[in-house]
């Protein structure tokens, strides 16, 4: 089902950049036109991940209860509340049993395992954040940064099915963690300290892996500005066009796609 369109350049995010790079036509489907698309599993394990890990950094920021417990009772009410977004679940539940089970079990080994400290209280928890890009003809950029710690260094979490390779890592999350360097500059009128990549694995036996990261410097604040320059160039041209490769085949918008006959509807 269409939804209503808006304007795409109403602001920059880096969510939005990523999905340009990817693929101009998914980035059509998705921003433009605006198809709503099923929630597949992977996804819903995402967000209740870090659903879990989002209360996690409040109760420790307000002070309060924390524990592993109080959070399987949160994860629990958490996915019994949306559990009917995923239609599939609703068609076979041994595989919602399985995907509940593998969420648990890498949020148990994060909250086991995990770098930060029990006692260390965030600097900020979700925080949304805007910086006025006007200076560089460009519109404002938006974003919520996951959390940071004391300090300010700024932790992103990810899920993933595999062990992340660190220079992969670093390359395709440089748009993204570029965008959090700003806007915390923007928030702060300081430079961040530095970045950790928080990557929860689900493999059969849970993974931790995480990857710190120096502040940006200037020369990648350039390449980023350049990126969402060529991002903006790209979009007011509607220059919409598909980028075949391994990301299709967990694409959403395949058939779209397929139907696709070089115009824009």
């Amino acid at each position: 089902m269409a939804a209503v369109q808006r304007d795409p350049l109403e602001y920059i995010s880096a969510s939005r950049l990523k999905c340009f790079q990817t693929c101009r036509l998914q980035y059509y489907f998705r921003y433009v036109e605006r198809i709503e698309t099923p929630t597949s599993p992977a996804l819903f394990v995402g967000q209740m991940v870090h659903k879990v890990l989002q209360q996690w950094n409040l109760a420790r920021w307000r002070g309060e209860d924390a524990s592993c417990e109080r959070m399987c009772a949160l994860f629990e009410s958490y996915w019994i509340e949306r559990n009917e977004e995923v239609e599939v679940f609703l068609e076979n539940p041994e595989l919602e049993a399985a995907e509940k089970s593998k969420a648990w079990t890498i949020l148990e080994h994060y909250l086991m395992h995990s770098p930060i400290p029990q006692e260390e209280k965030p600097e900020a928890v979700e925080v949304v954040v805007d910086r006025d890009l006007i200076g560089h003809g460009l519109p404002p950029l938006k974003g919520i940064i996951d959390l940071v710690r004391e300090g300010g260094r700024i932790v992103d979490f990810k899920t993933t099915a595999r062990t992340p390779d660190r220079m992969q890592a670093v390359h395709q999350n440089e748009v993204q963690l570029g965008c959090y360097a700003l806007l915390y500059r923007e928030a702060t009128g300081h430079q961040e300290s530095g970045f950790e990549l928080h990557h929860l694995v689900k493999t059969k036996a849970p993974k931790l892996v995480v990857t710190p990261l120096e502040p940006f410097h200037r020369d990648q604040i350039e390449r980023l500005i350049r990126v969402m320059e060529s991002y903006v160039a790209g979009v007011m041209t509607e220059d919409y066009v598909p980028s075949p490769g391994l990301h299709c085949s967990y694409c959403d918008y395949l058939a779209e796609c397929r139907a696709w006959k070089g115009g824009m509807s």
